[in-house]
């Protein structure tokens, strides 16, 4: 893991039948959040910094390192970019156990097994007791956390959560919401945190762009979650 001062830049186009996005930002290390109402076009950017969906032009990098450029035509894949990505729904694999999900992320970014760094990430998360479980005999915020270690265990240069609660009622919300701090505090990968709730993001994050109808509308400080009307 890297220390959590790396910088992400953004600067793409993509048309999605008639809704258009069209965003220009940067973060710098930490938590930054993505706010704004449903259907902004916050996880679409996210699948774009991710490498799931590629923008129509434009650039991503993160420090010195081209993720993505029209222009110079590169456009590295997504198991290349080491970048995890949590969803709101986890997307464990249902035939694997909590152990066997965890690994995967690892084994899909082509890293040799490193037991001292999976027992920390563990331990961070609080999952020990449920490594011989399957994803059906977990609850949401148990799957949440697991979903969290497996992209941690890739050993990401930037973590993106697109609505990781989203899905959890609020007694796992409160659960989860400790656990999200401590990556911030601890494990110190950058963030980028995709939600709608400005509560959430006062909790975990000190920046925000706050996105609407595909565009930034601001970008600084908590003090613009006082001043967006979502």
């Amino acid at each position: 893991m890297i220390p959590n001062n790396s910088m992400l830049s953004v600067d793409v186009e993509k048309r999605l039948g008639e809704f258009t996005i069209a965003v220009k930002f940067e973060a710098a290390g930490g938590a930054t959040a993505l706010f704004g109402p449903s259907g902004a076009g916050k996880s679409s950017l996210v699948g774009m910094i991710g490498g799931l969906l590629a923008p129509d032009r434009g650039r991503i990098a993160l420090d010195d390192t081209v993720l993505f450029d029209s222009a110079a035509r590169v456009n590295v894949p997504a198991h290349r970019r080491r970048i995890g990505t949590v969803f709101q729904e986890g997307r464990l694999f249902p035939h694997m156990t909590v152990a066997r999900n965890l690994d995967y992320g690892r084994w899909m970014s082509g890293l040799p097994a490193d037991p001292a760094g999976c027992e920390r990430i563990v331990e961070l998360l609080d999952i020990g007791a449920l490594l011989t479980r399957r994803p059906g005999r977990l609850s949401g915020g148990e799957r949440q956390r697991v979903a969290i270690g497996r992209a941690l265990l890739m050993k990401p240069r930037l973590l993106l959560l697109d609505e990781p609660l989203a899905s959890l009622d609020r007694a796992r919300k409160l659960e989860i919401l400790p656990y999200l701090a401590r990556l911030r505090d601890e494990a110190k990968v950058p963030m980028i945190y995709v939600s709608h709730q400005a509560g959430e993001i006062q909790r975990l994050c000190s920046q925000v762009v706050r996105i609407e109808d595909g565009r930034v509308a601001a970008s600084g400080g908590l003090e613009l979650l006082d001043e967006a009307q979502v």
